[in-house]
């Protein structure tokens, strides 16, 4: 069901509707209906984190080619188009991007979200495997914006725009978390350059890694890039109720940081998007060299990591520790008086023999005065 403010921003926008001819060319490729689990889950562990947060009630606005929402996993609670073409998934990169973050869980499917919690909504920007429109990724970030969305995920990238800046911090403003993908670059390319709106000031941009943790080398290292998130061999929900393997590309690696924004705004709901942004980067796996940010998320830390400059309304607040002692602080014990020792050892040997001296002679005497004071014969 669409949603009222949804519905509101589109018909704000007033989006023309795209020919008949043009709605019916829909047709991504063919996925498939058995998936197993990918290296990417084992990775992230998702459901460990569950009974700490699911992102229940969380907001998570996804900009891209639509969701289909006849797949048995994806449940949205809006969407909007913004291409006039219609709401189907064309393509399939927003549909795998939406599973991603929020798949719901089934028995005996090896494949679920991050955030299963969350409320997913879509905003149609594109209708091709390109970035599509740039000022339509404007429109969409700011109608999110105005809907209360408290996670942004932007897996599409530009150049820099003086409107895609202003609606960027626009956003952050209305304290929504942006996470983008740091962009793909090939040899073709050239000199790779940064991209937007991942490499703008206060955005969560997502770098793509492969399974043994290395940087992929079509990541996007001339973009600033944060975290990185599971980029090379994924498999998520697409089209038709199926599946597809093997998806490659920092669009992919930024919903799974997106579905942890989410995890971690439900568990910590006064923490602002700052703060969010700063404990996903804090509790990351760390790494070094251009492009890998702070290293590999880690849900788990995220959800349950103590960080002393957060407020005190986190779950569990450490104790400061005790601060330094001053050098006065506790006094000196005095030097060691060798000649008090002595006198000591004298008065305590003297006291000791007259006390012997005194038990001889208690002893003595009786026995000198029963003898009459004779000596002693030997027997």
């Amino acid at each position: 069901m669409i949603g009222r403010a949804l519905v509101a921003s589109v018909l704000a926008l007033q989006v023309p509707l795209a020919p008949a001819a043009v709605r019916d060319q829909c047709q991504p490729p063919r996925g498939t209906m058995q998936v197993g689990e990918s290296w990417a889950q084992k990775r992230l562990d998702p459901k460990r984190v569950w009974s700490l947060s699911t992102g229940a009630g969380v907001k998570v606005a996804i900009i891209d080619s639509g969701v289909d929402l006849q797949h048995p996993q994806i449940r949205l609670a809006g969407r909007a188009d913004l291409t006039g073409t219609g709401y189907r998934d064309c393509v399939g990169h927003g549909t795998a991007v939406a599973g991603i973050i929020g798949a719901q869980y089934m028995q005996g499917v090896l494949f679920y979200g991050m955030a299963p919690g969350a409320r997913l909504l879509s905003y149609k920007q594109t209708v091709s495997e390109r970035d599509g429109d740039p000022e339509l990724l404007v429109k969409a970030i700011k109608a999110a914006a105005d809907e209360g969305a408290e996670v942004i995920n932007v897996s599409v990238s530009t150049s820099d725009l003086p409107s895609l800046r202003e609606v960027v911090q626009y956003a952050l403003a209305k304290d929504a978390v942006i996470v983008a993908a740091a962009g793909n670059v090939t040899k073709e390319d050239g000199t790779p350059v940064p991209a937007y709106p991942a490499a703008y000031d206060g955005v969560l941009a997502v770098g793509a890694a492969g399974p043994n943790g290395i940087l992929s080398n079509f990541s996007n290292v001339k973009t600033p890039v944060a975290v990185l998130g599971p980029g090379q061999g994924i498999t998520s929900t697409w089209p038709g109720r199926s599946y597809f393997k093997d998806l490659n590309g920092t669009s992919y690696a930024a919903p799974y940081v997106a579905g942890v924004a989410a995890l971690v705004r439900a568990r910590f709901p006064k923490l602002d998007q700052a703060q969010v942004r700063q404990r996903i980067i804090a509790t990351a796996d760390g790494a070094t060299g251009g492009g890998k940010g702070a290293g590999m998320v880690n849900p788990m830390l995220a959800l349950s990591a103590i960080l002393p400059y957060e407020p005190a309304d986190a779950p569990v607040v450490a104790p400061p520790p005790p601060s330094p002692l001053s050098a006065d602080a506790v006094a000196k014990v005095p030097p060691v008086d060798h000649d008090a020792i002595n006198l000591a050892l004298i008065i305590a040997g003297s006291a000791l023999g007259l006390a012997l001296l005194v038990a001889v002679t208690r002893v003595m005497i009786p026995m000198g005065r029963r003898r009459g004071w004779r000596p002693g014969r030997p027997e």
